[in-house]
C-alpha cells in the first residue's frame, strides 16, 4: 500500500526554488531517510506535504486520496503528525497538558475516551525523562524533543514525520532513539525522518531519498542511495 506519493513537488520562494519537482512515494511500513546537505530543501519539502507552506505546484496523495494545499489540521486528521527541528511548546503548559492539546484536537470528538490517561501512555511510550508535571520552559533541548514526539504521536498518526530527532544527543541517547523509532514502527506508522546523523539512518532506514539544491537526486534502498556517486559527491565534493 502507497501511503505517500508526491508528484513533481514544487515550492518556489519568489524567484527561488526551494523545491524543485520532487517525486517520490513512501510504501505501508517504510522507515525513508530524508537525507541532503544543509540548505538542500528537505524541510521546505516536508513542509510542503503537510500544508504548513502549500507547494507552488505540483500533487501530494496519502492514503489514495489527494491532499495537496490542505492545512495542518486537515492533514492532522487525516493521519498525517510531525516533529520540528526546532521544538516549539507552550512554554507555560507542563509537559502532560501539552500532550493532551494533540490529544484532543489531533482526534475525531469522541474517540479518546480519557485524554489524561492517553497523554500519559505517549510520554510513558517515548521514554520521557522527566515528571508529566514540568513545565516545558523548564527542558532542555533534548526533552524538548521526547515531548515533541510523544504529542506527535498523541494524534494516533499513521504516517510520521520527524525532522532531525536526534540532533545533538549523545551514544547512549542516539540508541535510545533508535529502539523508540523501532517500536513507533511495530505501531504500523511509516516514517519519514530528515537526519544527519548517517549512524542512525543506516540502523534503522530501509530506503533513503536524498535531495539538493532542491531536486531529487537519489531514491531507494538505504545501502544503494548510500552507495550512489551523486549522494557522495553532495555530501563531500568532488
Amino acid at each position: 500500500m502507497i501511503v505517500l506519493e508526491t508528484q513533481n513537488l514544487t515550492k518556489k520562494f519568489g524567484g527561488l526554488t526551494a523545491v524543485n519537482a520532487v517525486s517520490m512515494t513512501i510504501n505501508q511500513g517504510d522507515i525513508v531517510g530524508l537525507i541532503g546537505p544543509n540548505g538542500a530543501g528537505k524541510t521546505t519539502f516536508i513542509n510542503a506535504i503537510s500544508g504548513l507552506n502549500p507547494p507552488t505546484s505540483g500533487m501530494v496523495k496519502m492514503f489514495g486520496k489527494e491532499t495537496t494545499g490542505l492545512t495542518p489540521e486537515k492533514m492532522c486528521r487525516l493521519g498525517l503528525s510531525r516533529t520540528f527541528q526546532i521544538p516549539s511548546p507552550f512554554p507555560k503548559m507542563t509537559a502532560i497538558e501539552s500532550v493532551m492539546t494533540a490529544t484532543i484536537f489531533g482526534n475525531p470528538a469522541g474517540k479518546i475516551t480519557d485524554p489524561v490517561a492517553h497523554s500519559r501512555e505517549m510520554l510513558e511510550f517515548v521514554e520521557f525523562p522527566m515528571k508529566e508535571t514540568v513545565v516545558a520552559e523548564q527542558l532542555n533541548t533534548v526533552q524538548l524533543k521526547r515531548l515533541d514526539l510523544a504529542r506527535a504521536l498523541a494524534s494516533n498518526p499513521r504516517l510520521l514525520f520527524m525532522d532531525e530527532l536526534a540532533s545533538g544527543l549523545s551514544e547512549g541517547e542516539l540508541k535510545d532513539i533508535m529502539r523508540i523509532i523501532d517500536k513507533i514502527s511495530k505501531k504500523g506508522i511509516s516514517i519519514l525522518m530528515i537526519e544527519h546523523i548517517m549512524q542512525l539512518i543506516m540502523a534503522v532506514c530501509n530506503r533513503l531519498l536524498c535531495i539538493q539544491f532542491g531536486t531529487k537526486i537519489a531514491e531507494g534502498p538505504t545501502q544503494e542511495v548510500a552507495n550512489d556517486p551523486k549522494v557522495t559527491k553532495a555530501y563531500l565534493g568532488e
